[in-house]
C-alpha cells in the first residue's frame, strides 16, 4: 500500500454540531456510575439454554462463522450451553437484536459500542489485543492510484465513501476530522455515499468504484493478507490516532453467574493453533484483555459529542 501522508488530528474534539451527551435509555439503571446497565433484579434475569453470539458485521459473515468456531466450542464447554452463531447484516440489526433479547453475547464495533450500551443494554468487558497487551486500530482515508487525489484537501468536489452512520472509523471520526481540521463538509465540499461495510468501501476504492473511502485499517490489513485486494491498488491519504477495536460483552439481563462464566471463557481461551488465531493474527491480535466502557471508550464518546450524536433510543 502506498502512503502519501500520515497526519495527526489536533482539533479532533472541536464541536462540529450541537453537543450530544451519553445517557442510558430509561429502561436501564446505572446505580454504580460505570456508564453501563446494571444487572436487573432476579425476577428479570434470564438463563437461556442456547446462547446467541454475533460478531460485528464487518466482512463476509461466512468467513467469521468459521473463524469463531473454536472459540464458540470453548464457550459452550465453559458455560454448559449450546452456542449459536448469528450472522448479522448491519449494526442496527445487531443492536436491535440485543435490545429485544434475541442476542446474548456479541462483539460490537467501535462506533456502535456506545449505542449498543445506551440502547441495547450491552455490557462490554473485553477487547482483542496483541501478545504484549497493546490494542487498537486507526481510521484511514484511502484512494486509488489513478484518482488524481494526492492529499486530504483533494477530496473537495469528489466522492467519499463512508460505511454506516454508526461506524466510528467509517463515519463518525472522519466526519469530525474533516470538518475540524480541513473545513470539509459532506454535500457542501464532497459527495458522501454509504457502502454498508468496510470491505465494500475497500473493494470499491481498489476497483475504482469510489474516489476515496474512510475505513478501519485493521479490516484492510486482513483483506490485504488474504489477497482480496493488492497493496498497489490502495493509496493512504490520512491516518488517525489509535482507537479501541471491537468490544465484546453480554446482554445486561443474563444471570450474574452466567455472565461470570462467559467472561471466564473469554479470558481462559488458548488462542494457539485455533481458527480465531488463524484469522485475527493477521491484524496482530493474540489474546482477550479486560476493558471498561467508561475508560476505553471515552474518546469515542467525545467523537460522538463532536458530531452532535444524541442517544434517542426508539
Amino acid at each position: 500500500m502506498k502512503t502519501l501522508t500520515t497526519l495527526t488530528c489536533a482539533a479532533l474534539m472541536a464541536p462540529v454540531l450541537a453537543q450530544g451527551a451519553f445517557k442510558l435509555d430509561s429502561r436501564y439503571s446505572d446505580q454504580d456510575g460505570d456508564l453501563i446497565a446494571d444487572i436487573p433484579a432476579k425476577s428479570e434475569q434470564v438463563d437461556p439454554s442456547t446462547l446467541i453470539f454475533a460478531y460485528t458485521p464487518v466482512e463476509d459473515p461466512s468467513v467469521y462463522a468459521d473463524a469463531w468456531s473454536d472459540f464458540l466450542d470453548h464457550l459452550s464447554e465453559q458455560t454448559g450451553k449450546k452456542i449459536q452463531f448469528f450472522p448479522v447484516q448491519s449494526n442496527a440489526a445487531q443492536i436491535e437484536a440485543m435490545r429485544a433479547g434475541r442476542l446474548h453475547i456479541a462483539g460490537f464495533n467501535t462506533g456502535s459500542n456506545p449505542i449498543a450500551v445506551a440502547c441495547g443494554g450491552f455490557r462490554p468487558f473485553t477487547i482483542m489485543a496483541s501478545a504484549d497487551g497493546s490494542f487498537g486500530y486507526e481510521m484511514e482515508i484511502i484512494t486509488h492510484p489513478d484518482s488524481g487525489i494526492s492529499d486530504v484537501e483533494g477530496l473537495k468536489g469528489r466522492e467519499l465513501a463512508f460505511t454506516s452512520q454508526t461506524s466510528n472509523s467509517g463515519f463518525k471520526a472522519p466526519s469530525a476530522i474533516l470538518k475540524a481540521d480541513y473545513g470539509l463538509e459532506p454535500e457542501k465540499d464532497f459527495k458522501p455515499v454509504f457502502s454498508g461495510k468496510h470491505d465494500n468501501s475497500i473493494l470499491g476504492v481498489a476497483n475504482k468504484d469510489y474516489d476515496a473511502a474512510a475505513v478501519a485499517n485493521s479490516v484492510m490489513a486482513r483483506m490485504l493478507d488474504r489477497e482480496v485486494v493488492d497493496e498497489d491498488q490502495i493509496v493512504s491519504l490520512y491516518k488517525s490516532q489509535t482507537f479501541p477495536t471491537t468490544g465484546y460483552g453480554v446482554a445486561h439481563n443474563l444471570t450474574p453467574e452466567l455472565q461470570e462464566k462467559i467472561q471466564q471463557a473469554f479470558f481462559s481461551f488458548d488462542w494457539e493453533g485455533t481458527s480465531l488465531e488463524e484469522e485475527f493474527s493477521k491484524s496482530g491480535e493474540a489474546q482477550f484483555i479486560p476493558i471498561t466502557f467508561q475508560e476505553h471508550w471515552e474518546v469515542i464518546r467525545k467523537i460522538d459529542d463532536a458530531n452532535g450524536v444524541v442517544y434517542n433510543c426508539q
